[in-house]
């Protein structure tokens, strides 16, 4: 009876007791629920490329999601439609999916899982079974610039969405522009143009702008941005911004690194003519000289954006671009037998470069991670050189030299076998002529950024100048030519419905 009592004066109140009597009760409950297991569905909490639009660079997704898997159901049941062909990996509750080529620009795409199941579930029961999930991304539109040729688009940057057949005037009359390159985001270029005056300026007078192409894209890369930066509004289609004036010095051949931070320009000084050099542009800074006089040569900056090629007569010399002063991660120094460097492999692994013989021919030679093999060697000129996204074949414009006392080239498209080279095959197994062209020798090419076209133009020297100072060129072509992925594969270039020169399509 005392224990009673003194049980009583613990919990005086009925209220105390009812309290108890809930938790006793929510304590069993919880118990046959752990004793049952977790019956609700699994479900995918997270996919990367939900609603994306995806480039080149964009190479695999995660899903994620909210209970342990049984990883072979959820990789059996995966399907992306149309289909992306790539490798599954596994990091806890999240898959990532590699994609084994860029996925072709211009297409939408949807990917679905069902019939997937959990890790702790039973084969044959209704348990564990995931929620059926898809949903839609897509990947850039076919978009390329050009400088138009015929009216009053001549010497006009242009841009043309060959997804939606759509065509932009991006430049004002008054501007004839010389050269471009593309942002990687897509909103903006790059270019260098000449006001148009009468008596002409000269071609050296020009000055450095970007202007808006009105593009916005909703890109992976913008997972960790805040809604406010993703949703800004996309900078309007033909708003020119003044980079670079030309007040105390000329500006020449400029070049922009890959993710857009860096503009190296080669500039002159009016005051001496001795002064002749690199200049740096940072994002917000003002141009500043490379503390390097043997920047006078052509150059190329490196896909890290740390590092500028630059050709000095004697070799090719890797020149650091970081603030710091630091030496380059770049494992290239100085390659003395080497005169020219066409490009490097969009990851920065690779390089071809061309070697000027003393029996009067050309070697194109692929430099990797320090090794230096020679992949071609050829009577004529190696003009141009661009890696395919995953480092397999190059394509390139060669010419041929044509038997006679004149001395003429015959220029071509052709592809090397990256993967037949490096094994040492002869030339006649790794080099597959594409496209002869008309004979000249200054004509533009660029290659997709997902490997599926180039694009070139067929444009005569001569008539190259009249374009550049905004006169009327109404015979300069511009072609497509498709690929299939096979080097075998015979194609026949596509003649666009415009006349223009200096095509390259936008990343």
């Amino acid at each position: 009876m005392q224990t009673s009592r003194e049980s009583l004066r613990k919990f005086p109140q009925p209220l105390d007791r009812v309290a108890i009597a809930l938790m006793l009760a929510t304590a069993f409950l919880i118990g046959i629920l752990l004793l049952s297991g977790d019956r609700s569905a699994p479900r995918v909490r997270d996919f990367t490329w939900q609603g994306k639009q995806i480039g080149s660079d964009d190479r695999a997704f995660l899903l994620t999601f909210s209970r342990p898997m049984d990883h072979p159901s959820v990789e059996k049941g995966l399907k992306i439609q149309p289909e992306l062909k790539g490798k599954v990996s596994w990091a806890g509750r999240r898959m990532a999916y590699t994609l084994e080529q860029p996925a072709p620009y211009g297409a939408e795409f949807t990917l679905s899982l069902e019939n997937a199941r959990d890790r702790f579930s039973k084969e044959g029961t209704n348990n564990g079974i995931l929620q059926p999930f898809s949903e839609k991304f897509s990947s850039r539109d076919r978009v390329f610039a050009f400088i138009g040729a015929e009216g009053n688009e001549a010497g006009r940057l242009i841009l043309y969405n060959l997804t939606k057949q759509d065509k932009k005037v991006l430049t004002p009359e008054n501007l004839s522009v010389m050269d471009f390159k593309s942002y990687p985001g897509n909103d903006k270029i790059l270019f260098s143009a000449i006001e148009r005056t009468n008596p002409p300026q000269s071609l050296a007078e020009q000055k450095l702008y970007t202007v808006g192409t009105g593009i916005q894209l909703n890109d992976p890369a913008q997972l960790g941005a805040t809604e406010t930066t993703v949703s800004a509004t996309p900078t309007q289609p033909g708003q020119i911004t003044q980079v670079l004036d030309n007040r105390d010095y000329q500006n020449l051949k400029f070049d922009l690194s890959q993710d857009g931070n860096v503009i190296v320009v080669q500039r002159l000084s009016r005051r001496d003519p001795n002064d002749v050099g690199a200049w740096i542009l940072r994002a917000d800074q003002p141009a500043q000289a490379i503390d390097n006089k043997q920047t006078g040569g052509d150059f190329l900056i490196a896909p890290d954006g740390e590092s500028l090629a630059v050709a000095q007569g004697q070799g090719l010399a890797i020149l650091p671009l970081n603030s710091q002063g630091e030496p380059s991660r770049s494992n290239l120094d100085f390659l003395p037998k080497f005169g020219t460097i066409l490009s490097f492999s969009q990851d920065g692994s690779a390089a071809a470069m061309v070697k000027f013989n003393t029996d009067y021919t050309r070697s194109m030679f692929l430099v990797s991670q320090g090794v230096q093999k020679e992949i071609l060697r050829i009577p004529g000129s190696i003009l141009k050189a661009e890696f395919d996204p995953n480092n397999q074949v190059l394509y390139c414009l060669l010419t041929n030299l044509i038997q006679g006392t004149n001395f003429q080239e015959q220029p071509y498209l052709a592809a090397i076998d990256l993967k037949a080279a490096r094994e040492g095959k002869p030339m006649e197994q790794t080099l597959r002529p594409l496209v002869l062209l008309p004979n000249q020798r200054e004509i533009e090419v660029d290659l997709a950024p997902d490997g599926k076209a180039l694009i070139f133009d067929q444009t005569q020297a001569d008539d190259r100048a009249k374009a550049e100072v905004g006169q009327d060129l109404s015979n300069s072509k511009l072609w497509l030519l498709p690929l299939k992925g096979d080097l075998n594969a015979k194609t026949q270039p596509e003649e666009l419905p415009f006349r223009g020169l200096h095509p390259r399509w936008l990343p």
